[in-house]
C-alpha cells in the first residue's frame, strides 16, 4: 500500500545518515558572535577571554556539581544528550503517520488483523511495531493500552531526567562564575601597589562570571528547554500511534480512525492531511479479527 511504502522510505532516509539540527548550531554560533562583537563594541579586550583558570573553574566546577547531584549512570548520559541536541529528530511526520494508520485500518476491516502481519517487517519504530504485534496476537485491548501507556510514561521520565541534567548545570554555572570572580579578586588584591597590574587582574577576575552566565543562560538552560520540546514532540507521536493502534484493534471504520487521529495534527496542516486521506477512506464491512 502507498502509506506503508511511504513509511518505509521515510525510515530509510532518516536512518541512512546524520541529519544536523541547524537551530542548535545557529544558536551556538550567534551566541558566541554576540559576546565577541559586544565586547569589541564596548572596547573590552578580547585577549581577556584567554583565561585558563576561568574556563577550569566554570567547566570543571560545573562537572563536579553534576557529579555531586546525579549518579554516575545519569552523568554518563550527558554527552549522548548533547549529541542529540545537534541531531535532528528522526520522527515520522504526523500527516504520514495518519496515512499509514488509516491504510492499516482499511486493510484490517477488509481482511482481518492478521493481514497486518506482513507490514510489521516494514515498520522500524519499536513502539508502533510492538503495539501492532500485541494487537495481531490478540491480546486484550486494555492490556495493550496499559503496556503502551506505561511505555510512554517511562519514556517521559527518562527524558525529564535528561533535561534536568542541563537545567541543573544552568543553575550551577552562573554561581560558579561568581566564585571565580571572588577568587580573581583575591588574587587582584595582592597587586595593590601596581595600579596597571591591578586593573588587568580585576578584568580577568570577571571573565569567570562572564563564562558562567554565558554557559548557564545561552547553553545549559536553553539546551534543557530544547530537550523538553523534543520529548514533547515524540510523546505526541507515540500517543497518536497508541490511539491508532487501539482504534484498529477495536475494528473502527477508517473514517472514524481518521477523525480521531487528525486532531493530533496542527490546524494549519490538518486540511492538507485530510485531503490526502479522504480519497481512500470509506466504510468497509468488518470481518473477524481473530
Amino acid at each position: 500500500m502507498f502509506a506503508s511504502a511511504l513509511y518505509l522510505s521515510f525510515c530509510c532516509q532518516e536512518l541512512g545518515g546524520y541529519v544536523l539540527e541547524i537551530s542548535t548550531v545557529a544558536g551556538l554560533v550567534l551566541g558566541v558572535v554576540a559576546i565577541v562583537v559586544g565586547m569589541f563594541l564596548k572596547g573590552a579586550s578580547l585577549a581577556a577571554l584567554i583565561n585558563p583558570a576561568a574556563f577550569l573553574i566554570i567547566f570543571a566546577g560545573t562537572a563536579a556539581s553534576l557529579l555531586n547531584a546525579f549518579s554516575m549512570v545519569q552523568v554518563k548520559k550527558f554527552p549522548i544528550l548533547l549529541k542529540k541536541l545537534f541531531q535532528k529528530q528522526a520522527l515520522m511526520a504526523k500527516s504520514e503517520l495518519l496515512l499509514l494508520l488509516v491504510d492499516m485500518s482499511q486493510r484490517a476491516r477488509r481482511e482481518g488483523l492478521l493481514a497486518l502481519e506482513p507490514l510489521l517487517e516494514e515498520i522500524k519504530d519499536p513502539f508502533l511495531k510492538s503495539g501492532l504485534t500485541m494487537t495481531i496476537d490478540g491480546l486484550d485491548p486494555e492490556l495493550v493500552a496499559d503496556v503502551l501507556a506505561l511505555d510512554v510514561h517511562l519514556m517521559e521520565e527518562r527524558h525529564r531526567n535528561g533535561a534536568l541534567l542541563f537545567s541543573q548545570a544552568g543553575m550551577y554555572a552562573p554561581t560558579l562564575g561568581v566564585l571565580g570572580a571572588v577568587i580573581g579578586l583575591i588574587a587582584a588584591l595582592g597587586n595593590l601597589n601596581d595600579i596597571e597590574k591591578l586593573g588587568h587582574s580585576i578584568a580577568a577576575a570577571f571573565v569567570a562570571t562572564l563564562l558562567g552566565i554565558f554557559t548557564g543562560y545561552v547553553l545549559w538552560h536553553p539546551f534543557a528547554n530544547k530537550l523538553k520540546m523534543m520529548s514533547k514532540e515524540e510523546v505526541e507521536i507515540k500517543k497518536m500511534m497508541l490511539e491508532g493502534i487501539l482504534s484498529i484493534q477495536s475494528g473502527e471504520n477508517p473514517a472514524t480512525v481518521e477523525a480521531k487521529l487528525r486532531v493530533f495534527i496542527p490546524a494549519s496542516e490538518r486540511d492538507i492531511a485530510v485531503k490526502e486521506v479522504a480519497p481512500g477512506v470509506q466504510e468497509e464491512p468488518s470481518v473477524g479479527t481473530s
